[in-house]
């Protein structure tokens, strides 16, 4: 060997020994404490998450249509009417099978007042087999008497079913009974209901949160609600002496709720009074004061319907719109009442009759409520359209003080297993999840992942969008690079992103979890001491993203233009993921089991993208949020329409472990 060639042989042995020791020398790093300042130092605009999910909801709801004739409106009347019954109310097999099930209904006691002028009958009737619900029936005296007549001599008189909203005593609320002992004495026959969640029924079983469970099994957690109001209308049309063409709801908050989704979608009801009981979406996106619960912001219901149809919908039978003008809790009459009027006044107009539809401000008290004011206001509406010359409805309220009774005396014997929310999602999971069996042969398996993607990707309504980085600002400190970001995502999600990088990562990790970025300092500091760029994310609901009061109802929002939550934060995950790891996939570790799911989603509609999922405190099952009977507040994104009907945790982890790469949960 030349002297030369030695000398290069020498050189290059130097310099690979040199490549060698600076590779083994431990990398620069930053302590937690610079982590854990860096991470917590705030990103985004105050309430920035909340403002795109009101934006974002905005865009996709669905505006009243213009209505220029009769046949028109009919058209559109009958269209909304099937979209919502088979999109929202009655989706799903087991909803459909409820709606065509025959169901009970027990007459119990009969209590007579003669002396007051009716009787009190106990009943229980059935919502959908094994869901029974209590009410008290108010029949006039002379109705009662007459019962025994044959059916042509029977003298027939109006009905009112009386729903109530979100009261503890429910059908023993004092307002409601001398709104019912008012009308039984004015000869009508009252039907007072309970519902869901209150009264007899003010278990947790029925909270209104657990409806979502029956959604994850792919069973409309709205069902029961429309349900109770329909079979609650059968039985007060089924009464002899009811009078088919005088048909009335009333309700007040919850119950005016109740009263606009059955007036609007059962032709049977010829007069409504909704009692501060709802506003239109867009209404509620810029009055916060009105955003409701689960079940007045259903599943996908606002992809369908906005509550200004409803209120049209109900041309041109006769309808009060009773508001309240300092309203303490929701639905104050100055912005909920004329986006409704503005929605409605045109369909009665078509119709010739714009007298139909009035309206009432109530002024004493003014807060939420359905006292005397507001009750006398629906008598005159009862008077307007129901009296008759031998039939007079007065105005004037009737003083029953002491005729109200306490809850025990209004107490209906009840079936001790009686069905709630809760053990119908049980009985449902122990049938899923519905899933066909991976095929043997290679080809097959790969379409038959394709298939089940596509159909975990319309399950969370997931969209795929290339991401858009704005550096917010960068800083270096002994050979480490740490920039801060905003990651935008179609032009209405804004992702607030740290990345640390050192001088030669050898791979890229993505970090998140359900307590927030600010959290992980620890596993961010344990991961760039490896050598890795670490880039640690907030995806919607979590740290930065999350909404600071009643987050819930955010998500319901969300759902009820038929997004997820779960789609919304795994398509987060999965931009961020695009761009951090550009062409090459990186390596996922979430923190907590609802950060877990999102990981697991995400890797599983795309597992290109993600090299490894290391979940700590993962999800071991879908079915769990059941077996420990938790509520939509505790885990939004978990009670995805239909999820459990197709998917567990062990189905979407096979769908992200891909033949010939590392599995899941796999150190790399």
């Amino acid at each position: 060997m030349h002297s030369r060639q030695r000398l290069c042989l020498w050189n290059s042995c130097r310099i690979a020994a040199a490549i060698w020791l600076l590779a083994a020398m431990p990398c620069p790093t930053w302590s937690e404490d610079q982590v854990s300042a860096a991470l917590a130092k705030p990103i985004l605009a105050p309430d920035q998450s909340f403002t795109e999910v009101l934006s974002f909801t905005e865009r996709r709801l669905r505006i009243m249509p213009p209505l220029v004739s009769r046949e028109q409106f009919q058209e559109f009347v009958e269209t909304t009417r099937r979209e919502l019954f088979e999109q929202v109310i009655f989706r799903g097999a087991a909803a459909t099978a409820w709606r065509r099930s025959p169901v009970g209904v027990e007459y119990l006691e009969t209590i007579p007042y003669e002396q007051d002028g009716y009787v009190l009958k106990k009943l229980r009737f059935e919502a959908l087999p094994g869901m029974w619900i209590p009410a008290v029936l108010y029949v006039p005296w002379q109705v009662h008497e007459q019962s025994s007549r044959p059916a042509s001599d029977l003298r027939r008189v109006p009905v009112v079913l009386n729903v109530n909203g979100h009261d503890r005593l429910g059908k023993a609320a004092v307002y409601k009974q001398v709104r019912c002992l008012n009308l039984v004495k004015r000869g009508m026959i009252a039907l007072n209901l309970e519902w869901f969640g209150m009264g007899q029924l003010r278990t947790s079983g029925f909270s209104h949160g657990r409806l979502h469970q029956l959604d994850l099994c792919g069973a409309s957690g709205l069902a029961p609600f429309y349900l109770s109001l329909e079979r609650g209308l059968d039985l007060l049309l089924q009464q002899p002496h009811a009078d088919k063409e005088r048909v009335a709801v009333a309700g007040l908050s919850g119950g005016g709720w109740q009263t606009i989704l059955i007036s609007a979608l059962d032709p049977r009801v010829t007069l409504s009074n909704p009692v501060a009981g709802y506003s239109s979406f867009i209404t509620r996106i810029h009055h916060h004061t009105d955003l409701g619960d689960s079940e007045q912001t259903p599943t996908d219901f606002g992809a369908w319907a906005d509550y200004t149809h409803l209120t049209a919908m109900r041309a041109p039978r006769p309808t009060l719109l009773t508001y309240n003008e300092s309203d303490d809790c929701c639905f104050a009459t100055a912005h909920a009442l004329p986006p409704l009027l503005a929605a409605a006044e045109p369909a009665f107009a078509l119709f010739g009759r714009p007298g139909n539809l009035r309206t009432h401000n109530n002024v004493d008290p003014g807060n939420h409520n359905f006292e005397k004011d507001n009750r006398e206001a629906f008598y005159r509406m009862l008077a307007a359209h129901f009296a008759r010359d031998d039939f007079a409805i007065p105005a004037d309220e009737i003083d029953v003080s002491g005729q109200v009774r306490s809850a025990e005396e209004l107490q209906v014997p009840m079936p001790e297993n009686n069905s709630d929310f809760h053990t119908l999602a049980l009985q449902l999971a122990n049938e899923l999840p519905r899933r066909s069996v991976p095929p043997d042969d290679p080809e097959k398996l790969q379409d038959w992942r394709t298939r089940r993607r596509s159909l975990l990707r319309g399950l969370v309504a997931c969209e795929q969008q290339a991401p858009q980085a704005i550096q917010v600002d960068a800083q270096r400190l002994d050979g480490l690079e740490i920039s801060r970001w905003k990651i935008r995502i179609g032009n209405e999600w804004t992702i607030p992103v740290v990345e640390f990088t050192p001088a030669n990562p050898r791979r890229t990790v993505l970090l998140f979890g359900e307590q927030g970025r600010a959290a992980l300092a620890e596993h961010a500091t344990r991961a760039h001491q490896q050598g890795s760029r670490v880039v640690v994310m907030d995806p919607f609901y979590f740290g930065e993203c999350r909404v600071q009061q009643r987050d819930y109802l955010a998500a319901l929002l969300l759902g009820t233009v038929r997004q997820r939550p779960l789609g919304i934060q795994a398509s987060q995950v999965m931009a961020v993921a695009t761009w951090a790891g550009k062409s090459q996939a990186v390596d996922m570790i979430t923190f907590g089991p609802r950060a877990g799911l999102i990981g697991l989603v995400a890797r599983a509609i795309d597992p290109a993208r993600f090299r490894t999922h290391d979940p700590h405190d993962g999800p071991t099952k879908l079915r769990q949020v059941l077996d420990d009977d938790l509520s939509f507040e505790q885990r939004p994104e978990w009670f995805c329409f239909g999820l459990l009907e197709h998917f567990e945790i062990a189905h979407l982890k096979e769908l992200g472990d891909e033949p010939g790469e590392p599995k899941h949960g796999e150190k790399p």
